[in-house]
């Protein structure tokens, strides 16, 4: 892992200077061809930054995500004066914006403000509490890890995905966390998606909210301005399906086989075809399912088409070995810190 170690600073301060550069080009220039031409040199760079880690699939992914995706997309929507960017945002404030998958809001004043402190004061425990049970979900899941050949396909699948949501909703609390420093609060990624009641409950108010905010503007409503609401979901899921094959390449290297284009699109024919449904049937005067049967049929849907479509380019061309065998080393490197910090503190006592 030492070119790990190497690529980190080296891939970190490159970024930085990039987004400075952004900032400070974006404040003289006036929105539309002039801004994104100052801008166009920079893309090319947020591809290829991700490919400096070849020791870890992992980390070459998850700054895929940050780099490749998310802030190119954000660079982009600057250049049209919309997104989350801003040249007239405090550095610190539009570097963390940039380079990581958060969405900031200024911490407000005032005596509204007091009472949201107080609500917010109450939910630390809760946050504290379920970040320790999906990193007791984790710890368990790396350990049935070790008897991976033994489990049934679909029992492996299972745990793949509660793997990629607790990890992702404990990753993202701990980035919140470290920019809580600069006075800002970071608004949630993720709202208990496995409650939700309708495949559009699911992927536009539950998961991976930054990813809906960054997809809204840049893609959603120009082609609803344009085609209609359909057309902009459809349109939606396409762009998402396009940007997860660029993550299955960062994570293998590999071509991608289409798989992740067709999850994410056959789920955005379902939204489209949901809410027709959900429009004549609130027309004609019909109740809701229960809440529980609709929540139960998301649930067997996302994971039946996951199962299908969005975890066999995850499974194949020796990537699933690769990644189970950084998990180990993951989990064997906590172990090996957890034995060591316990032992320091026999001994100190």
């Amino acid at each position: 892992m030492e070119f790990v170690q190497d690529s980190i600073p080296m891939v970190s301060v490159a970024a930085a200077a990039a987004a400075l550069y952004a900032r400070a080009s974006s404040s003289v220039l006036r929105l539309g061809f002039p801004r994104l031409v100052a801008l166009l040199p920079l893309f090319p760079f947020l591809v290829a930054a991700p490919l400096a880690f070849t020791s870890s699939a992992i980390i070459r992914a998850t700054v895929a995500f940050f780099l490749a995706w998310l802030c190119a997309f954000k660079l982009a929507l600057l250049a049209a004066g919309r997104g989350p960017l801003d040249p007239a945002l405090p550095v610190l404030t539009f570097l963390f914006t940039a380079l990581l998958p958060v969405k900031l809001r200024q911490r407000r004043g005032g005596a509204g403000a007091g009472a949201a402190a107080s609500t917010k004061a109450s939910k630390p425990d809760l946050s504290l509490v379920s970040c320790a049970v999906k990193a007791a979900v984790i710890a368990v899941i790396l350990r049935l890890y070790q008897f991976n050949s033994r489990l049934h396909l679909y029992v492996r699948l299972a745990m793949y995905g509660v793997h990629i949501y607790c990890f992702l909703d404990l990753f993202f609390p701990c980035i919140a966390l470290a920019v809580g420093a600069l006075g800002m609060e970071t608004e949630p990624q993720f709202d208990r998606p496995y409650l939700a009641s309708s495949l559009r409950d699911f992927w536009g108010r539950r998961w991976n909210l930054m990813v809906s905010a960054i997809l809204r503007p840049s893609v959603y409503d120009p082609v609803r301005a344009r085609a209609g609401n359909p057309a902009g979901v459809l349109a939606t899921f396409l762009v998402s399906g396009l940007m997860h094959e660029g993550m299955v390449y960062y994570l293998s290297l590999r071509r991608p086989n289409g798989g992740m284009t067709a999850f994410f699109l056959l789920h955005g024919v379902c939204c489209v075809a949901e809410g027709w449904c959900a429009r004549r049937w609130t027309a004609r005067g019909l109740p809701s399912p229960p809440q529980a049967v609709a929540t139960l049929l998301v649930v067997l849907f996302v994971a039946a088409t996951s199962f299908w479509l969005f975890f066999p380019p995850l499974c194949k061309d020796g990537v699933e070995e690769k990644l189970l065998e950084e998990w180990a080393a993951v989990a064997a490197f906590f172990l090996d810190a957890g034995k060591k910090i316990t032992w320091y503190g026999q001994r100190g006592n």
